[in-house]
């Protein structure tokens, strides 16, 4: 499960601590398994992280478990296994309090202690002495048991403001019993940088090995952190997508890739940076919570160009409006078609599908995209919509089956509502008809669709529709407004986004859906059963 305390990473002048396991389940509306914890903590040793806290071992069974088959199911590679725990209780007894940490099999243990004299006394009801007596004991204990000890100093800054002396005090108690480091923590998230910054270099400057614990509150957990980086803090703790209570934790992810892009700092190992991308949208899918597509560095909009002239400029070159390269930390530049688009837009994104339009086809379809989008399209969240759009103006567009007409029935039947469809196409030669029920009208038309096509083109089995928004994008006439539907599909490997529109919310999702299954087909290399459409004659 993990390295003997005693041999440490190559390069134990800094320390990368991540938290997700501990802190970052505290979110609200977020509750990890135990099985999920072991497949987050691998996605984490994938990234290269020094150490991976696991949680409270004597907090509750869900951690005691995830300790217990640790030690057989969790087979680090880079990172070392952290259990997390407070200092013995006032009055206690160090053998006995601390014994799940001192048994969890973890070689390094993270102590809590309170570094506000105002915790001390009002809310753990002890004093000044004995809280300190509480963090020597502790940590010599662990020491003696061959068990690595940082100290999470808590409330650490407000306790620095209210009694400076004693904050720090407690640091050096903790030192002075063996701690190797000492993490400021900003419980309360509510520290700006320069004024953190200024703490952590004070307590540097007394010789202390310290690092940095920061929340979220004001916004600031990451630039709190790089700061305290800055100013002499070797280890750093956070979360992965900063996932915490509150306002959440410093974001991991965003601080090791300013240190390693940006600081030049190698707090990874060798290549691992890479992985940031695909680790950070892998324990999203672990912990059920959608990516953010706007997180920094790592979001699937951290490098979407949208505007005309963004394009033009990142046409002539990319680092022009960008700050870093995106492949730096596994992700990719994309280039938005929207009305805002310019021709450098749709040259660029007809190369990345593999087309060559010429300038009377890009103006065309430029044209077409900014009357589209007037009336309600959004092709920067359908892109496969857009390139049938290129592909129609290109005369490449392929035609699987010809739509004769469509008709949904919903019913009321003992209590239950029932939809039923029935498609009638012209595809490989014949006329076919097609019926299908559903949970509701569109699964009725994909059922029908489904039924009526998969004999031609059996590769429609492997495509499934992931998800389906609506959305009112006039409503100006009431029930009449305009409705805009985008579907999500996947093919198991990939997915691909198509939109449609219309007054009719169902008509609206018949265009999204015969798209997203004809750039199923395309993408599959599915012959056509049709004669092309006519350029121009998409809608």
């Amino acid at each position: 499960m993990n390295r003997p305390p005693d041999v440490l990473r190559p390069a134990d002048t800094f320390h990368v601590y991540d938290t997700t396991l501990r802190d970052g389940s505290q979110r609200e509306g977020m509750a990890l398994s135990v099985n999920d914890k072991l497949a987050i903590a691998r996605h984490l040793d994938d990234l290269g992280v020094g150490f991976i806290e696991g949680g409270w071992p004597g907090a509750n069974p869900k951690d005691a478990e995830f300790f217990r088959r640790a030690r057989t199911e969790l087979d680090l590679s880079v990172a070392q296994l952290a259990a997390f725990g407070s200092t013995r209780r006032p009055g206690g007894d160090a053998a006995t309090d601390l014994a799940h940490l001192r048994e969890s099999g973890a070689g390094t243990v993270t102590l809590v202690a309170k570094a506000d004299v105002r915790h001390v006394e009002r809310a753990l009801r002890t004093t000044r002495e004995e809280n300190l007596a509480m963090v020597r004991d502790s940590v010599a204990h662990l020491r003696g048991e061959g068990q690595r000890v940082f100290l999470d100093a808590e409330h650490f800054f407000d306790g620095y403001a209210a009694d400076p002396a004693y904050a720090v005090e407690v640091l050096r108690a903790a030192a002075e019993a063996g701690a190797d480091v000492l993490v400021l923590c900003d419980t309360n998230g509510g520290m700006l940088p320069y004024r953190l910054s200024q703490v952590v270099a004070e307590v540097v400057a007394t010789g202390l090995r310290v690092g940095i614990h920061a929340h979220d509150d004001t916004a600031c957990a990451v630039a709190n952190s790089l700061a305290a980086v800055d100013a002499g803090a070797t280890h750093v703790q956070g979360t992965a997508n900063g996932y915490g209570e509150r306002c959440g934790n410093a974001d991991l992810f965003s601080v090791v890739a300013a240190l390693e892009a940006k600081a030049g700092r190698s707090v990874l190992p060798p290549g691992r940076l890479v992985e940031l991308g695909r680790v950070a949208h892998a324990v999203a899918e672990v912990a059920n919570i959608a990516p953010d597509p706007h997180q920094p560095w790592v979001g699937a909009s951290a490098f979407a160009h949208k505007a005309g002239l963004h394009v033009s400029a990142v046409k002539a070159d990319p680092d022009l409006y960008q700050h870093a390269d995106p492949a730096v930390v596994g992700n990719d530049m994309r280039l938005l078609v929207s009305e805002l688009a310019g021709r450098a837009t749709i040259e660029l994104k007809g190369r990345a599908l593999g087309l060559e339009p010429d300038a009377a086809t890009v103006l065309r379809v430029l044209d077409s995209v900014k009357d589209l989008e007037s009336v309600g399209y959004a092709f920067e969240a359908a892109e496969a919509s857009f390139e049938l759009l290129l592909r129609e103006q290109m005369g490449q567009r392929p035609r699987y089956f010809d739509l004769e007409s469509w008709r949904v029935i919903v019913e009321a039947r003992a209590g239950q509502v029932v939809s039923e469809a029935t498609v009638k196409l012209h595809a490989g030669g014949e006329r076919i008809v097609a019926t299908g029920e559903g949970n509701g009208p569109v699964h009725a038309l994909d059922t029908a669709l489904r039924s009526a096509l998969c004999g031609l083109y059996p590769g429609l089995g492997e495509l499934e529709l992931v998800d389906y928004k609506v959305r009112i994008i006039s409503g100006e006439h009431g029930t009449d407004a305009v409705t805009r539907v985008l579907v999500q599909t996947s093919d198991g490997e990939r997915e691909w986004g198509t939109v449609g529109v219309h007054e009719n919310v169902i008509a609206a999702s018949w265009q999204a859906l015969e798209e997203a299954y004809t750039t199923g087909l395309l993408r599959q290399g599915a012959g056509t059963s049709a004669t092309p459409a006519a350029v121009g004659g998409r809608r």
